[in-house]
């Protein structure tokens, strides 16, 4: 009886196939599937924009029949639908068109202006990353079993206020005070070393109090389980302690938040360049709004909307890596 029972739970693993392998596949669907919502709304959004593109492509002093030309050779006369495919053809074969203002393929902008938005927000992310977790572990192991209730109450009102603060509010004091006020960093542009630190800290200030917090409230429930009891009671060192049992228990968490944190701070890039005359494509969307270049104003909505699609995808797959059991738990 026990060995039919274990041919039938084998048989019923092989049909059920690979757990790590039905994992990747179904999160690979929710990617195409957010992907083809991104395009469609990208697509839709632009719609809703005030203003004539045959007119911004064509100029202001443009007569009406070159107006009504330029129309039909963007082929904005057609049916929605149509243009709606043509804007599907254009994203599978990487032609979004030309910059109505630039008069360049857009492609070259994102080329151009992608890798500074990249650096801001992979610095960020780095600032976060190395500030959060060693200062919310160190918080979270002085303040375990309600010791030092001084420090967890001012520990959590700073992170709380902080957490909060906008990046355009945090860059704007961190320019008067560092910049216009003592005159050691440059106000703005990207240039040398220099240029970097304070954008960096505007974007990277509010996640950083954010996931100090999360790390420090998860600390205190790892400290909490069994098998650290356990390793105390076998007179395990701190550091060895903290090194191989907390903090590998504390990536999955902080991994996820991460990756949500990343995806917000490539957004947020658009508020701290403009701040900053960070010559990204955060800066370049709101000068594409304003003057009405529609086809740059989609690609630029893309290349966030993939960015932030493709860093959940990452997280994803370095989850299962760091943590198999989150590939068994979603099989």
């Amino acid at each position: 009886m026990a060995s039919t029972t274990t041919v039938l739970a084998l048989a019923a693993q092989q049909r059920r196939g690979n757990p790590w392998l039905r994992y990747l596949g179904r999160r690979a669907m929710y990617f195409v599937a957010s992907l083809v919502v991104l395009v469609t709304l990208a697509f839709l959004l632009v719609q809703l924009i005030p203003g004539d593109p045959a007119r911004a492509s064509a100029g202001e002093l443009a007569t009406p029949e070159a107006v009504e030309a330029r129309r039909i050779e963007l082929g904005l006369d057609q049916p929605l639908v149509v243009q709606y495919l043509r804007f599907w053809g254009g994203v599978l074969t990487g032609n979004l068109g030309d910059s109505f203002t630039s008069r360049t393929p857009v492609i070259d902008v994102l080329t151009t202006r992608a890798p500074a938005t990249l650096e801001l927000a992979l610095l960020a992310v780095a600032v976060v990353l190395v500030v959060a977790i060693p200062v919310g572990l160190a918080f979270g192991a002085l303040t375990r079993g309600q010791r030092r209730p001084g420090t967890e109450a001012g520990f959590t009102s700073i992170s709380a206020v902080v957490a909060v603060i906008p990046e355009f509010l945090a860059g704007i004091v961190l320019v008067y005070l560092f910049a216009v006020n003592v005159q050691w960093l440059p106000v703005a542009g990207r240039s040398d070393a220099a240029s970097y630190v304070l954008p960096v800290i505007a974007l990277a200030l509010g996640p950083t109090a954010a996931l100090t917090r999360i790390v420090r409230a998860e600390t205190h429930t790892v400290l909490e389980q069994d098998y650290i009891r356990t390793a105390r009671s076998r007179r395990m060192s701190a550091a060895r302690l903290y090194r191989r049992h907390v903090l590998p228990n504390l990536l999955t968490s902080t991994l996820t938040i991460s990756g949500l944190l990343l995806g917000g701070m490539i957004a947020g890039t658009v508020l701290v360049e403009n701040i900053f005359a960070w010559p990204g494509l955060g800066s370049t969307i709101v000068s594409s709004i304003q003057g009405q270049d529609f086809p740059l104003v989609q690609a630029i909505i893309l290349f966030y909307g993939a960015a932030v699609l493709l860093i959940n995808l990452v997280v994803d797959v370095i989850l299962i890596v760091v943590d198999p059991r989150t590939a068994l738990d979603a099989a």
